[in-house]
């Protein structure tokens, strides 16, 4: 099914553009001196997982986060910007979006009690999935120029 202005396909990847440049802006707003020289962003995820209702958060992040926040400042920050290229340009767009599903889903989880943080999340997810169900990166892609995943 064609639409006036662009195919189905055209439409998926414009879909994939946006969460791509989603993903950016959220590399993009960060702080970067405080994030990786400080840790900032680890600190905050710190107090939020302390507050958490569900105590695993709390211990997952004080075993798994809080021991090394500087690289983990540098994971999260450079996912975010790895996955926002992934998905803009769309290159290695399949493993792009599933991380991206996975990231989003991690912040769900430490963020369950903010809701307006949570809709932002649940949307991101839904529009991933689409882009990994129906082969969002068939076109205006390096994987389709490339010929990978079979674009």
């Amino acid at each position: 099914m064609n639409s006036t202005w662009l195919t189905t396909a055209e439409w998926l990847a414009v879909l994939r553009i946006g969460v791509g440049l989603w993903w950016l802006q959220s590399f993009h707003h960060k702080d970067l001196g405080a994030w990786l020289k400080r840790g900032a962003g680890i600190s905050w995820g710190g107090s939020v997982a302390e507050k958490h209702k569900w105590p695993f958060v709390k211990t997952g992040f004080d075993k798994v986060v809080r021991p090394h926040p500087v690289p983990m400042a540098y994971i999260v920050v450079f996912a975010e910007l790895a996955l926002g290229l992934g998905l803009t340009l769309g290159f290695l767009t399949p493993i792009a979006a599933f991380a991206a599903i996975v990231l989003n889903l991690l912040y769900f989880v430490l963020m369950i009690s903010d809701w307006a943080e949570q809709g932002q999340n649940l949307m991101m997810i839904l529009a991933e999935v689409v882009i990994l169900g129906t082969h969002g990166w068939n076109v205006w892609s390096i994987d389709h120029l490339l010929h990978i995943f079979g674009a």
